[in-house]
């Protein structure tokens, strides 16, 4: 699973390198001179930075340069934690309060070894991490590495700013839509109808969900969205749908179950209510029994619910009518969504590139997220250097446990190695987040900027590209969400 981390070392090692920069030219205040072994490091990353792009390409394939990669990335993060360690104990020293400031002059005065001591073991400890990077970055010669980029390879040049709003035109799931909706028509009771769609990661299930969802067949239902995931919470489920049918600003926050079911009763009595439960993994009957009692509980009610989930003994399960199975999408589908996202046809010299670009489509296993990923990653490379995207090893990927997901996580994966070092940055940092997990945007801009890793007007773009990449998701909220799509979760791991 450290494939993927290996390709973030030329990223984190850029951030590093201008820390100890920083270090040296003044910048960064430290309490004692520790030039020399700073300027070394920096000759040690210097060494090692000029062969990152071919160790980054040899990883994807070769073990040993994977885990040399894994090692460098550690110290690195080791050393990044120790300058700001330092500097911070540096300005508690050197910036102390009015009221600590003649205590700590008086004390330093009347026993030195206070402030002695405590720069010996920083010197001790620097000294320590210049020979353990002088170690690692010398093991880079074993491999043979070359200099410089490889004209073969793809390369992000243009990062243009674009549309973070959800596509409207879908490719390929108009008909599964209408036969959901004719399942529904046919079967729905007076209480409740349970219709799960279910099927691989990244297929398009919660994208059909959202066009049932939208349908004008329930523009007089009252609407709830619910994200699952893979922690089950029967508490939360019930309180987000009472938070949505009262449309209150402030969250239900109901601790007992009774108290929920008093809720829901009220809510749902007598109303036609739509529920999407987004991404479902419980598989224990008698949790699914209580969730199933629980939507039950309104008297003369009319309550259709949509389970996305990837567990065909879920779906049969949970479901009261018959569960769907989402299909894969055809090479032409593919083909239709990769156009689209890459900006095909306003792009000069098409002709040239559509074979190899149908060819990439065949990659793609009918597998619409792999579609999405990889067409927005062609926009932004010339179509002289499809081929070579075309002929990556990463497709052939065999380390994985699930091949179902192969053609997913390897599109993902060449997406994610071409990017500009910024972005992985940026990209790596959202993995801290739980799957699931919401965050407004200029939340998540201020942290990458406190951190180093973009300017707030970069951040705005990384958001786009992200969202174009579906790295990242908009929520039903004006936030953007990490939640969905639910395979890039496997994904995260890797950085």
């Amino acid at each position: 699973m450290a494939e993927l981390g290996g390709m973030l070392a030329a990223a984190i090692l850029k951030v590093v390198g201008g820390q100890i920069g920083s270090a040296i030219g003044g910048q960064i205040t430290l309490q004692k001179n520790f030039d020399e072994d700073l300027k070394k490091m920096k000759m040690s990353l210097e060494s090692v930075d000029a062969v990152l792009e071919d160790a980054e390409r040899r990883s994807i394939t070769d073990k040993s340069t994977r885990l040399w990669l894994k090692r460098l990335k550690d110290v690195l993060y080791v050393i990044s934690d120790m300058i700001d360690e330092f500097e911070a104990n540096t300005q508690a020293i050197t910036q102390p309060s009015a009221r600590k400031r003649s205590f700590k002059k008086y004390l330093a005065i009347m026993i030195p070894c206070l402030t002695i001591g405590p720069k010996i073991k920083m010197a001790n400890r620097m000294e320590k991490m210049r020979e353990d990077l002088e170690v690692i970055t010398d093991q880079h010669k074993m491999f043979k590495l070359t200099q410089g980029s490889n004209a073969n390879e793809p390369k992000v040049t243009d990062i243009r700013e674009t549309s973070s709003i959800m596509e409207t035109q879908i490719v390929g799931r108009t008909d599964d839509k209408d036969e959901i909706l004719a399942s529904l028509l046919e079967s729905m009771t007076e209480d409740i109808t349970i219709l799960p769609i279910y099927g691989i990661g990244g297929l398009g299930k919660t994208t059909l969900a959202k066009m049932v969802y939208n349908s004008s067949q329930f523009k007089e239902y009252s609407q709830v969205w619910v994200y699952v995931s893979q922690t089950f919470d029967l508490k939360n489920i019930g309180n987000s749908i009472i938070t949505q049918l009262s449309e209150k600003e402030k969250e239900s926050e109901y601790t007992e179950i009774q108290m929920i079911h008093k809720s829901l009763q009220k809510l749902l009595a007598g109303k036609k209510i739509l529920i999407v439960l987004d991404d479902l993994w419980e598989g224990e009957d008698f949790h699914l029994e209580s969730l199933t009692d629980m939507l039950k509980v309104g008297k003369d009610s009319n309550v259709v619910v949509i389970v996305t989930t990837r567990d065909e003994g879920i779906a049969r399960k949970i479901s009261t009518i018959r569960p769907y199975k989402i299909k894969a999408l055809t090479d032409d589908m593919c083909w239709s969504i990769i156009k689209q996202k890459s900006a095909f046809e306003s792009r000069g010299g098409k002709e040239h590139a559509e074979m190899t670009g149908k060819a990439i489509a065949m990659k793609c296993g009918g597998v619409a997220l792999a579609a999405k990923s990889i067409g927005h990653t062609l926009q932004y490379i010339k179509f002289s250097e499809w081929e070579s995207l075309r002929d990556s090893n990463i497709w052939t990927v065999s380390s994985l446990k699930y091949t179902s997901s192969i053609q997913v996580i390897a599109s993902l994966k060449l997406s994610y190695s071409i990017m500009p070092s910024y972005l992985k940055l940026c990209f790596a940092y959202c993995a801290i987040f739980p799957k699931g997990h919401k965050i407004v945007k200029d939340e998540l801009i201020y942290q990458w900027v406190s951190l180093g890793f973009s300017t707030w007007q970069l951040g705005e773009r990384c958001i786009n590209q992200l969202l174009g990449l579906s790295f990242l998701e908009h929520s039903n909220s004006q936030s953007v969400s990490l939640c969905t799509p639910h395979t890039i979760e496997k994904f995260r791991y890797f950085v």
